[in-house]
């Protein structure tokens, strides 16, 4: 019963932090852990839970009129096929470095957004036009095909490049990345179900728990606003790089 509370809260709130800053990850993994379950399963029940988190935050999102569903259009499929790509794809490049490269652009990310103070915080979107559309699909083709072989600081990629591509704020640029996460999640999360890497007893009710944080994450952001996410996109954003070269160093 207790690891039933456990999982449940845990999953909330991974996916509460998720919905508005991204790096949910960061909670869900290690909880799933704890829990007792083996790294293979624990990644693919993640993977399945936090798509359904991801899937009610994109939701919610869409709901408020936050996302642009006419750039989404057209940088989906550039998602979708750079996800799969990535997935299959056999790289010669070893964890460890990917891990101190991540670190390092997370890192030049983050110092970026603090002292640049006014970025995010306003809205100036002009509109699409060829060349923040041509942009706009190599940055959802590259971090579509990173998400699908690495995977963690793939929302904060997701929201910063929206923000300097297309001048959104930290608001717009989160609702349209969880479209966009959502969309290379789910490519990866077929995969673990075809090689049946998820403890369905478990996911079930983890998605139940992350589909309820996501949802209210969601609707906490797009009232609070910008003021709220861009201290947690932050926080979660240098929380990532960290972990990452934790797990290096081990």
């Amino acid at each position: 019963m207790l690891t039933i509370i456990f999982l449940c809260i845990g999953g909330f709130l991974a996916s509460f932090v998720d919905s508005i800053a991204g790096g949910g990850g960061l909670i869900s993994m290690p909880i799933l852990l704890m829990a007792g379950l083996p790294a293979h399963l624990a990644l693919g029940t993640n993977k399945f839970a936090g798509s359904f988190g991801c899937f009610s935050s994109a939701y919610r999102y869409a709901k408020s009129g936050k996302t642009n569903i006419e750039l989404l259009k057209k940088l989906i499929p550039f998602t979708i096929i750079g996800c799969f790509l990535g997935v299959k794809c056999v790289l010669s490049i070893s964890d460890t470095i990917l891990n101190i490269l991540v670190f390092i652009m997370i890192l030049v990310v983050a110092l970026y957004t603090y002292f640049k103070k006014e970025l995010g915080t306003i809205d100036n979107f002009q509109g699409i036009n060829d060349k923040n559309i041509k942009i706009g699909i190599i940055m959802a083709f590259s971090l579509g095909f990173y998400d699908g072989f690495f995977g963690p600081g793939t929302g904060t990629f997701l929201a910063f490049s929206l923000i300097k591509i297309y001048g959104f704020d930290f608001l717009s640029a989160s609702a349209n990345t969880k479209i966009l996460n959502f969309t290379s999640n789910f490519i990866a999360l077929i995969l673990f179900m075809i090689n049946g890497q998820i403890l369905y007893s478990v996911a079930i009710l983890y998605a139940i728990s992350m589909i309820l944080g996501g949802y209210i994450g969601a609707k906490v952001a797009i009232n609070k606003g910008s003021k709220l996410i861009k201290p947690i996109f932050l926080i979660m954003s240098i929380a990532v790089g960290f972990k990452l070269i934790y797990q290096t160093i081990k």
